[in-house]
C-alpha cells in the first residue's frame, strides 16, 4: 500500500469518526481516538505500520506547545510562576505518589513503580487542550488552572526523561555530572534569546516584506524545526525547546501571523497524533483481560480526579470549577507513552507491562470527553471568568485595529492614552516597525486572513475598527469579519463615496471618509476669512453635511448604475445650490 492511500484512509477515517462524535455531542479528539482504533491492528488492520504514522503525528505535539508558547510573553510566564510550580507540582508530586505507591504495592520494584507513577501522574496537553478549546472553556477558571498545571508538567517530564536510564543503571550516577544538563538548558535559553531578537526577527521582517505568505508559513514552520532539532542534539525535550521558541516570540509583532501559519498544521497533525494514539492501543490485552484493564483505569482516573480536586479547593477554588478541573485532566498524556517505550527500552519495564500501561493511558484519553461532560452536567453552572489567571495571560482585547497607518494610528494614540488595550494588524512590516519605535504593539499579518483574525481574538472583542488604507483590503476585510465575528461592532474608515457604498453593502453602518471632516472644518475656516461670521460659516457647512449625508444614502441603492448615479448626483447639486440661494443670511452682510 502506498503512501497515498495511506493518506486517504487517514482522511476518510478522521471525517467520518469526527463528524460523528459531533453529532453525538462528544469532542472531536474521541472521534481521532475512534478513528485510529478502527483503522489499526486490532480493528480493520487497515493500517499495521503504527510507527511510520507516530513519528510525523509527535509533531503536531511540537507545534502545540509553540503556539501556546506564542501565547505567553516572557512577563506572563513570569507572573504565572505561582499556579505553574505550586499548584502543578502539588499534583504531580501527590498524584505520582499515590499511583506509585500502588504500583509498588502491585509487586513492582521502587524504581520502576516510581516511573510508571510519575509517567501516569501526567495528564495530556494536546488533549486536554483541544478538548477545552472545543468547548470555549480555555479562559475559565478551571481552563487556566488547567494550563498553568500542563505547562508544569511539559517542564517535569525533561528530569523524569533523564532519571530513567540513570534507574536502569544505578552506578552511571557517579560518572553524570547534573550540572552539565542544567547548563546545556541554560545555554540553549540564552541561543534562543538571542537569536529570536537579532536573528529570527529581522529574518520575518525580510520575508514579510517579499509579499509572499507561502515563504512566511515556511519560515515560520523552519523556526519549529530547527529548534526541536537543536533540543534533540543537546538531549532535551523538543516540546520545550518549541515552547520556548514560541515564548521567546510572544513580544514579536509577528505572533499572530505565526500563530495563524502554523494553526493549520498544527490541527491536521494533532489529529494524527490521537489517530496513531488509537492504532497503537493494544486491544488483545483488553479482550485477555477486560477486568484487568477496566480496573487500572477506574483507578486512575479516579485517583487523578480525586487529588486534582482536592488540591484546587485547597488552593480556593469554588466546588464546580474544582470537579471540572479534576475531570478535564483525569487521563494519562502523550508523555506517558513516550517515558515507557523508554524505560522498556532500558529494561526496567517488560514488553506485557509496558503494553498494559500504554492501552490504560489511550482508553483513559477516549473516557475523559464523556467524564468531562458527566462532571459538566453535575455542577449545572457554567464556571466563573478567571479573575486570578485572567490578569496575567489574558490577550483577548476590547478592540483590534485593522490597519495602522496614518489614519489607524490616530485611534491607536488615543485608545493608548486613555489606556485602552488594543491589538493591530498591519500588512505593511516597515509601518509596524515604525509604530513599535514609539511604543505602540503593532503585528504583521493580513487582517482578511480568518486564521489571523482567531488569533488576533477578534471573537472576544467589543469593538474591530477598519482602518485599512485599500479599499480592495478594506471590503474583503470587512466581509471576513462581518461574516465570522457578526457580534463585532465595526468602526470603518472610506477613501471615497464608492468605498462607503461597498461597506454599506455589507451592513457596515459606522463608516466614516478619511477626509470628509477635515475638508468641511477648513471650508468653515474658508468661508469665515471670506468675510462670513462664525455662525453662517457653520450653518452653511452644517446644512452641506446635512444635505450630502442624506444623498449619500439616497444614491446607495442605485450605485451600481452610472446612469442613474450620475442623474442622481446632479438632482442633489441643485437642490443644495437652490437651498444656499433661498437662504439670505448665508451672504456676506446678510442677516445672522
Amino acid at each position: 500500500m502506498d503512501n497515498l492511500t495511506h493518506v486517504a484512509i487517514y482522511l476518510a477515517a478522521a471525517v467520518l469518526s469526527v463528524a460523528l462524535m459531533k453529532r453525538l455531542g462528544f469532542a472531536a479528539v474521541l472521534g481521532y481516538l475512534l478513528a485510529g482504533i478502527a483503522i489499526g491492528p486490532w480493528g480493520l488492520a487497515l493500517i499495521e505500520d503504527v510507527a511510520s504514522a507516530q513519528h510525523l503525528a509527535e509533531f503536531g505535539v511540537v507545534l502545540l506547545l509553540f503556539v501556546i508558547g506564542l501565547e505567553l510573553q516572557p512577563s506572563r510566564l513570569w507572573a504565572l510562576r505561582r499556579p505553574i510550580f505550586g499548584m502543578g507540582s502539588a499534583q504531580v508530586l501527590g498524584t505520582g505518589a499515590l499511583l506509585g505507591a500502588g504500583a509498588f504495592w502491585a509487586g513492582l520494584g521502587w524504581q520502576v513503580a516510581t516511573i510508571v507513577g510519575l509517567g501516569l501522574a501526567m495528564s495530556s496537553t494536546a488533549f486536554v487542550l483541544q478538548l477545552l478549546a472545543e468547548k470555549h472553556e480555555l479562559a475559565t477558571v478551571h481552563g487556566r488552572a488547567s494550563f498553568a498545571i500542563l505547562l508544569f508538567q511539559d517542564i517535569a517530564v525533561i528530569p523524569l526523561l533523564a532519571v530513567v536510564p540513570l534507574l536502569a543503571a544505578p552506578g552511571a550516577l557517579g560518572d553524570v555530572n547534573p550540572l552539565v544538563g542544567i547548563g546545556k538548558f541554560l545555554a540553549v535559553c540564552a541561543g534562543l534569546s538571542f537569536a529570536s531578537r537579532f536573528l529570527l526577527r529581522p529574518l520575518f521582517h525580510q520575508v514579510a516584506r517579499s509579499g509572499v505568505p507561502e515563504l512566511f508559513t515556511a519560515t515560520a514552520l523552519l523556526v519549529v524545526v530547527g529548534t526541536t532539532l537543536l533540543m534533540h542534539e543537546v538531549g532535551l525535550s523538543a516540546t520545550l525547546g518549541a515552547f520556548l521558541a514560541g515564548v521567546l516570540l510572544a513580544d514579536s509583532e509577528y505572533r499572530h501571523e505565526l500563530e495563524a501559519r502554523i494553526a493549520p498544521f498544527e490541527g491536521l497533525l494533532l489529529g494524527l497524533f490521537f489517530i496513531s494514539v488509537g492504532m497503537s492501543a493494544n486491544l488483545g490485552l483488553a479482550a485477555s483481560a477486560p477486568l484487568t484493564v477496566a480496573g487500572l483505569v477506574a483507578g486512575l482516573m479516579l485517583v487523578k480526579l480525586c487529588v486534582m480536586t482536592v488540591l484546587a479547593r485547597l488552593s480556593g477554588m469554588a466546588q464546580a470549577p474544582a470537579l471540572k478541573l479534576g475531570a478535564v485532566l483525569c487521563q494519562g498524556g502523550e508523555f506517558a507513552f513516550i517515558l515507557f517505550a523508554l524505560a522498556r527500552d532500558q529494561q526496567l519495564l517488560d514488553g506485557g507491562t509496558a503494553d498494559m500501561l500504554m492501552l490504560v493511558v489511550t482508553v483513559s484519553m477516549a473516557l475523559t470527553p464523556m467524564f468531562y461532560a458527566a462532571a459538566a452536567r453535575y455542577t449545572r453552572r457554567p464556571a466563573p471568568a478567571a479573575a486570578d489567571f485572567e490578569r496575567v495571560v489574558d490577550t483577548d482585547h476590547h478592540v483590534v485595529l485593522a490597519g495602522f497607518g496614518r489614519f489607524g494610528q490616530i485611534t491607536a494614540r488615543v485608545l493608548r492614552a486613555l489606556q485602552i488595550p488594543f491589538t493591530a494588524l498591519e500588512i505593511n512590516p516597515e509601518q509596524v516597525e515604525l509604530g513599535q519605535r514609539f511604543g505602540n504593539k503593532a503585528y504583521y499579518g493580513d487582517a482578511s486572513n480568518l486564521d489571523l483574525l482567531h488569533a488576533a481574538r477578534v471573537d472576544k472583542a467589543k469593538v474591530f475598527v477598519l482602518a485599512i488604507d485599500d479599499p480592495e483590503a478594506s471590503v474583503r476585510t470587512a466581509e471576513v469579519v462581518s461574516k465570522h465575528f457578526p457580534e463585532v461592532t465595526i468602526f470603518a474608515r472610506a477613501r471615497n463615496r464608492r468605498h462607503v457604498y461597498r461597506l454599506m453593502d455589507l451592513g457596515i453602518s459606522h463608516i466614516e471618509r478619511e477626509t470628509y471632516h477635515s475638508s468641511l472644518l477648513m471650508t468653515e475656516q474658508v468661508l469665515i476669512a471670506l468675510g462670513l461670521s462664525a455662525r453662517q460659516a457653520r450653518r452653511a457647512v452644517s446644512a452641506f453635511r446635512h444635505h450630502d449625508e442624506k444623498a449619500l444614502q439616497d444614491a446607495h441603492a442605485i450605485y451600481k448604475d452610472d446612469t442613474k448615479l450620475v442623474q442622481s448626483t446632479r438632482e442633489a447639486a441643485d437642490e443644495l445650490r437652490t437651498l444656499f440661494e433661498g437662504d439670505a443670511r448665508l451672504r456676506p452682510g446678510g442677516e445672522d
